[in-house]
């Protein structure tokens, strides 16, 4: 029973790993259409979507990495 719960914890880690680099790539992409350019270019920073989206990917494949290693 043990050894299927850490077998399902593992999946469940490279889910999130493979969900959070996502989520990174997507804001990155994001961050690169013209109204995220013009908010950079206006306020130096960039736009809470984009944000949230660079912290929930962190959040989510650190978690993951977590996940993964651990027994």
């Amino acid at each position: 029973m043990g050894k299927g719960l850490g077998t399902t914890m593992k999946i469940v880690g490279l889910v999130l790993i493979v969900i959070g680099v996502g989520i990174a790539v997507w804001g990155y992409q994001l961050s690169g259409s013209i109204g995220s350019q013009v908010t950079q270019a206006v306020t130096g920073a960039d736009t809470d979507k984009v944000m949230t989206y660079y912290i929930l990917g962190a959040i989510s494949f650190v978690v993951g990495i977590f996940l993964f290693r651990k027994n």
